[in-house]
């Protein structure tokens, strides 16, 4: 805060300091100290008059208005008022001959209230000059008093007492208190009766240590406060706000308290400001803010946020301390009195008066002192002491002009510095300048008067030097006006905005509104302009195609609106007010034509003024005399997005997409492409998308799309890049963006109307599509007809759909399929309409079977079965016909029809008839047809008594239910097997078991059964009665079959030996499926006949070890029943155990044992004989027989016929050699009656080779 002036205590003959600040304007300031007089300065410092007094100053105030100060001394009755209109001062005797000792004017009148030290008081009115004197008011000394708003006046007295008086000195009310007064106060203390707005609470400090709340309506409901004891004694106090209180106490601390009904007396906020002392607090509602002042400093708190210190102002040279402190009523000067005798006058609120041209600024930074700046440019600010407090500024490319009044400073602003240039007087008080780089427009009286700066006459050029508008007398009042580099422009009360080109010197355009423009605002160039008019509403004019847009959601409060400097930004603007700036966004081109749309508000901070928009960016002018940049919220893209959270991002894609950002910027990529970038979602590259589209962005909107591989778009965008006419081609963005109407609104204001028709019809909207062919293409309106058509009759619209069928009906060949669908539609409308011989003639006519289908369902649907039959005979759909006939009981038209129905439904319900009517086998032949199989076993039973033929259908078909008729059939017979075997066919196991058991033919019900899907508990039904039969294979067949292996295989050994055998081989089976070794073991010692004491054969073992996949116990066995069948003579038997066993060991890759191996060999050798004899291959023969000679012992029943067979075979082959040893070898067993025959064989016998062998 800077200091305006300082009062030392030499020119105010030292101490203490009473001060007054002039009410209302604050123009003046009445200092007195210890010296007979009262001083008057002005705001800069300069003393305007003194008024000598016959004694020390005893009190003094100004009236409401600040017109006159009245004063009092001591040793002097009369009072001293001076006129601060026409600085003269006069004297008031008051007829009383007591000292006076109190002075006081009201709040809201020319009253005057004095008091004196007897208690007497002295009312006068300065208008019409009337003495009220009052004596005994009180007993003593009046020492404090206040005014109400209702012009009450309240005093209080060193007798304690308060009294509340009218304006005509009348007592209403008083109260005694226990201490003495000071610092009397009316205020209004809130009550739960909100309506309550009249002063209706004094407030007065109580022996210096409580406030005491006296209640004038209610006196009983008055409040003694009382405070902490460190806090000190009460210095002074004031009331702000909502009925707050804020107090300060001689240690330092500042209290605020609430005088709300439910919080009387409560602390709201408490600090400490000063450390050792305070002396004073002062409040200025219009700054808001509070300041307390002691230990050589001053502290201010903006009442907003007590919290936060606002400033701290430190006179370190008052080494004695500061005394009282008041601020003007407007708050811009504060002054302070010193201990020592000097008085201080800091500005705290400056006259926020500022202006700009194109970026730079030029705005008051002290009463007397204007910068001039241009913070875009980077140049140095310059600071101009001008001669006057100004109340305007202008300025221009080079020139700068303050004034007051009529009158007006030119500075010029040189690179070398700044020159006075001249002041002029003008016919009237200036409202408002406005500068370009050669000419002033000053706005006085309704009037403007354009005139050079710096004049510089050429010869016959002396006319253009200065020009008032209007130039005719009372022709309209200007209200506003504005220069710009080439236009004076300004608007009128009459309405009108009018351009003066200053280049040609003459008007060349105006723009005619509906009430009077109160303020106007031209963009950088001129050629867009925002202005307000007399109703508060926002409009936005182009002069060059001369149309005016609105501006939506203008609030009514906007005071101001700033244009957009960024070259980049056009058609950017804010309107203010005193909270917000609203960011509003001219667009030029969009497939909705030029409009103005709301991008967002930014809170504008307390006391800011703004003057310049530059890329977002807001200066503002403050009351200290500086500037402040805020960013605007609507440009929140300019700060680093990378760190941003998705939420934010969207906000932020949001916001350039309003602006226009999307645009390719200065850096080569715009801000919302980075946005989406970040994002990386393809509903944010939709959006911006979308709004390339309705921006006619074409180019950019192709490269969004085809970064989201949106193939359809790019390729409908492709094809509509190189068209020329705007309105087409906003027809075709506005299609693609959904937006329909827009784009028949501009297709139809196109050069391709005919595209609006398209576009219905390709969407589907007949109606509208209709009305448009009737203008654009008539020949089209059949074809739209019958589409319309369809779609009414999908939505139930019969009425309209054949009406608009009608229509379609060209009767034109070239189109005979159009109408035949349109007779088609005709058809079936007709028969929902009701009028059914029409529809029904028309469907027969017409070739298309599905329309006779289609329409025999209609007709079906309507209940007219003989029609809907009709229909679908003679479109051939058989079964349809069929059932309509049998619905409208034609059975003579379903006889006819049968031969071609299919459906099993129409033949059942002819079969159904045709048994009502006793005609059992045609019904027979119905229900084969209709495959109701069931049906037609009942009959064959029940009335054609042909049980062969019902039981030939139940054994084909399986049907269930017809073998349970059967089966009751053969009971009703007594024949119980075929009734159990049709039982157990029909799934009734329990019954035919029932029926087995009480007829004894549970045999029959167990073959039966074996061969079906039977369960395990029906098995061991079966199993249990065998059991209790004592047939214990069947028991144990059927056991094993139910999983009871140890019951089975138990049943099993028991069996006789007719069926040892067979009960062996299921024994063994049940065995290998339980796979048990209790079981294995119970089997073996069976087999082993360790129970019996008979041993089993063998193979039985080996079958046992075969189902257990013991394969090598197998094989053991297997080799010793090879050997046993071996020496039986069973070859071909020994063979086959051994080769199945073989076989097995290799499938389970198990190593053949060589005994198995080699007498393998000799058996497949010995069989193989007889292959190679039949087939006269002697030489394989033999050498087959060679090799089982050599094992000869092993076929011990065979010996004699083997060696005579080999000799045979070896004489047919010739072996000679083996005959010989063969027949030494062997001599002894041949028989005596083949050794005639042998010896004359071998002797003619050639010899072969071992070779050959």
């Amino acid at each position: 805060m800077k200091q305006v002036f300082i009062l030392l205590e030499k020119s105010l003959l030292g101490a203490p300091i009473q001060f007054k600040w002039q009410k209302a304007q604050g123009n003046y300031i009445a200092v007195t100290g210890a010296d007979h007089a009262v001083k008057i300065f002005d705001r800069h410092g300069l003393k305007k008059n003194e008024i000598s007094l016959q004694g020390p100053c005893v009190a003094m105030d100004w009236d409401v208005d600040g017109d006159t100060l009245a004063i009092i001394a001591e040793k002097s009755t009369c009072i001293y008022l001076w006129d601060g209109n026409t600085n003269k001062t006069s004297q008031l005797d008051s007829g009383m001959r007591d000292q006076m000792s109190f002075l006081l004017w009201s709040k809201v009148g020319a009253l005057l209230a004095i008091g004196t030290v007897k208690g007497n008081l002295f009312i006068y009115n300065h208008q019409t000059s009337r003495k009220i004197p009052i004596l005994g008011k009180h007993t003593k000394r009046i020492t404090c008093g206040c005014w109400s708003s209702e012009n009450l006046l309240a005093l209080g007295s060193e007798d304690k007492i308060i009294t509340v008086s009218n304006q005509e000195g009348d007592t209403i009310k008083q109260v005694l208190l226990k201490t003495e007064l000071s610092d009397m106060q009316f205020s209004m203390m809130r009550s739960e009766n909100r309506a309550i707005t009249t002063e209706n609470t004094i407030s007065v400090v109580v022996g210096k240590k409580n406030l005491f709340l006296f209640n004038v309506n209610c006196p009983e409901n008055s409040i003694d406060l009382g405070f902490q004891q460190h806090y000190g004694n009460v210095v002074c106090y004031h009331w702000f706000g909502d009925g707050y209180i804020m107090i300060g106490f001689s240690h330092g601390y500042v209290v605020v308290i609430s005088t709300h009904f439910q919080e009387i007396g409560q602390e709201t906020f408490q600090i400490r400001d000063h450390k050792d002392n305070l002396t004073n607090i002062a409040i200025s509602q219009s700054l808001n803010k509070a300041a307390s002042c002691g230990d050589s400093c001053i502290k201010i708190h903006d009442l907003s946020e007590l919290k936060e210190m606002y400033a701290i102002i430190n006179l370190d040279d008052e080494n004695k301390g500061l005394g009282c402190m008041s601020w003007t009523d407007d708050g811009q000067l504060l002054a302070v009195a010193t201990q020592r005798g000097s008085l201080h006058v800091f500005l705290t609120k400056l006259p926020v008066l500022g202006d700009t041209f194109s970026t730079r600024i030029a705005y008051l930074t002290s009463l007397l002192e204007v910068t001039v700046t241009n913070p875009v440019e980077g140049e140095l600010p310059v600071t101009v002491s001008v001669e006057v407090e100004p109340t305007f500024i202008a300025v221009g490319l080079f020139h700068l002009a303050v004034g007051m009044n009529n009158r007006a400073w030119f500075y010029a602003l040189g690179d070398t510095g700044v020159k006075k240039l001249k002041d002029m007087e003008y016919l009237g008080t200036v409202v408002s300048m406005s500068l370009n780089s050669d000419y002033a427009a000053v706005l006085f009286e309704g009037k403007v008067q354009l005139h050079m700066i710096e004049s510089e006459i050429l010869d016959g050029q002396e006319e253009r030097e200065t020009r008032l508008f209007p130039a005719t007398v009372d022709e309209y009042r200007i209200l506003c006006h504005t220069l710009t580099g080439d236009f004076l422009i300004y608007g009128t009360d009459a309405g009108v905005i009018h351009y003066f080109y200053i280049e040609d010197w003459q008007h060349v355009n105006e723009y005619r509104h509906t009430v009077s423009v109160r303020r106007i605002f031209p963009d950088p160039n001129g050629t867009r302009l925002a202005f307000i008019d007399d109703k508060s509403s926002g409009f936005l004019y182009c002069p060059v195609i001369d149309t005016v847009y609105e501006i939506p959601n203008f609030p009514p409060t906007i005071k101001c609106i700033l244009w957009e400097n960024w070259s980049m930004d056009k058609g950017v603007f804010v309107a203010y007010d005193d909270d917000k700036a609203y960011t509003y966004v001219f667009h030029k081109d969009t497939i909705e034509g030029s409009k103005v749309i709301l991008a967002g508000g930014t809170k504008v901070p307390f006391s800011h003024k703004p003057l310049l928009l530059y890329n977002g960016e807001l200066t503002c002018q403050t009351q200290s005399g500086k500037i402040n940049n805020i960013f605007l919220s609507t440009h929140g893209f300019l700060n680093n997005c990378t760190d941003s959270k998705s939420s934010e991002l969207r906000h932020i894609l949001m916001q350039t997409l309003m602006l226009k950002r999307s645009i390719l910027s200065f850096a080569g990529f715009s801000e919302a492409w980075e946005v989406c970038k970040l994002l990386n979602e393809t509903s944010a590259w939709n959006e911006l998308g979308s709004a390339c589209l309705h921006h006619m962005e074409v180019e950019f909107a192709t490269r969004v799309y085809r970064t989201i591989r949106n193939v359809g778009m790019v390729m409908s965008l492709e094809q509509i890049k190189g068209i020329e006419d705007h309105n087409l081609l906003a027809g075709h963005l506005a299609m693609f963006t959904n937006d329909f109407n827009l784009a028949q609104d501009l297709y139809l204001a196109s050069s391709c109307p005919a595209a609006a028709l398209e576009m219905r019809r390709d969407l589907q909207h007949w109606d509208s599509a209709l009305q448009l062919a009737k203008c654009l293409a008539p020949d089209q309106i059949s074809f739209l007809s019958k589409e319309y058509a369809i779609q009414l009759e999908f939505t139930g619209d019969y009425v309209n759909a054949l009406a608009h069928y009608e229509k379609g009906i060209t009767g034109n060949n070239k189109y005979q399929e159009h109408d035949e669908a349109c007779q088609a539609g005709v058809a079936q409308m007709s028969i929902r309409m009701g009028d059914i011989r029409r529809g029904v003639n028309q469907a027969i006519k017409h070739p298309s079977r599905l329309l006779k289908k289609d329409c025999g369902a209609i007709l079906e649907s309507m209940k007219q079965f003989s029609e809907a039959a009709q229909l679908y005979e003679k479109g051939q759909y058989y079964d349809k016909a069929a059932s309509v006939y049998i619905r409208c009981k034609n059975w003579a038209k379903v006889g006819e029809l049968l031969p071609h129905v299919s459906s099993p439904k129409v033949h059942l319900q002819y079969a159904k008839s045709k048994e009502a009517d006793g005609r059992y086998k045609e019904a027979v032949v119905a229900y084969k047809n209709a495959k109701q199989w069931d049906n037609v076993i009942r009959i064959y039973l029940d009335h054609l008594g042909n049980p062969e033929k019902a039981v030939s259908v139940v054994r084909e078909t399986q049907s269930l239910e017809g073998a349970k008729m059967v089966a009751r059939f053969f009971l009703q017979l007594g024949d119980y097997g075929s009734a159990i075997q049709f039982l157990v066919m029909s799934k009734c196991n329990n019954e035919a078991f029932t029926l087995a058991q009480q007829h004894n033919q549970m045999e029959l019900y167990a073959d039966i059964i074996g061969s079906e899907d039977t369960t395990n508990e029906d098995y061991q039904s079966i199993a249990l009665y065998f059991e209790g039969e004592k047939k214990h294979f069947s028991a144990g067949k059927f056991f094993l079959l139910c999983g009871q292996y140890a019951r089975a295989l138990k049943h099993f050994l028991k069996c006789s030996n007719t069926e040892d055998n067979t009960a062996i081989e299921m024994a063994i089976d049940t065995v290998g499926q339980a796979n048990d070794e209790s079981l294995t073991n119970q089997l073996i010692d069976h087999l082993m006949g360790e129970s019996d004491g008979m041993p089993k054969d063998a193979k039985y073992l080996f079958r046992l070890y075969m189902a257990l996949k013991q394969y090598r116990e197998a094989a053991q066995t297997a080799i010793i029943i090879a050997r046993e069948e071996q020496s039986a003579g069973n070859y071909r038997n020994a063979h086959d155990v051994l080769f199945s066993m073989y076989a097995e060991l290799r499938n389970q890759k198990i190593k053949i044992p060589s005994e198995m191996a080699t007498n393998l060999m000799i058996l497949h050798s010995y069989i193989l004989v007889k292959i190679h004899v039949k087939r006269g291959d002697h030489l394989k023969g033999a050498r087959m027989l060679i090799r089982v000679s050599n094992n000869i012992s092993k076929f011990p029943s065979h010996i004699v016929p083997i060696l005579t067979s080999t000799v045979i075979e070896c004489h047919r082959a010739g072996d000679q050699i083996h005959q010989r040893q063969k027949r030494q070898q062997h001599h002894a067993h041949f028989v005596n009656s083949f050794s005639l025959s042998v010896n004359y064989c071998v002797q003619d016998v050639k010899i072969i080779s071992h070779t050959a062998l």
